[in-house]
């Protein structure tokens, strides 16, 4: 399910962006790269609309920005990953709330407020049902052994493998 939102070209291992609207575009601009009749300001502006709505920081390290598109059609994703950590809202975060009484496992990443790894999704307005699921994987990839890889992978390649699995 995951290989068709994500894609190797569309997953940067290094991001550079220290504020999170600089994420949020230094991921938008992978989209772009493969879809270029999508316009890189409407994008940021769904993205930091919704975000603006409720912070998407879902798991200590771990954010999920999204935002709905009409010039997208389907979801289509990017991933990026920040070794020293990008500044988010700090928010408390309930594991009973994200699984409905399923309970996460620990992550392996420093506590606070600082987002270390980005799920960027991108959708159309008929896609609000998939995007749940696409969710629900996700949440399944991040309680899972296979997240503690990304971590460890030295290639896009690498993080898409292990996504592909979900």
């Amino acid at each position: 399910m995951l290989n068709s939102i994500f894609d190797p070209g569309r997953i940067k291992l290094n991001l550079e962006a220290t504020t999170k609207t600089d994420a949020f575009a230094e991921l938008i601009e992978t989209i772009v790269v493969s879809y270029s009749d999508i316009d890189r300001q409407e994008l940021l502006e769904a993205v930091e609309l919704r975000e603006s709505k409720m912070n998407t920081n879902i798991l200590p390290g771990v954010a999920v920005p999204h935002g709905y598109c009409p010039n997208v059609h389907g979801i289509i994703g990017a991933v990026g990953f920040s070794r020293k950590g990008i500044e988010f809202d700090n928010v408390e975060q309930s594991s009973q709330s994200l699984s409905k009484g399923q309970e996460f496992r620990k992550i392996d990443v420093p506590l606070g407020n600082r987002v270390h790894l980005f799920f960027l999704l991108l959708m159309d307005e008929s896609s609000r049902e998939q995007h749940l699921y696409v969710l629900s994987r996700l949440l399944e990839f991040l309680n899972s052994s296979a997240f503690g890889g990304i971590r460890e992978a030295k290639t896009p390649q690498e993080v898409y493998g292990l996504l592909c699995r979900y």
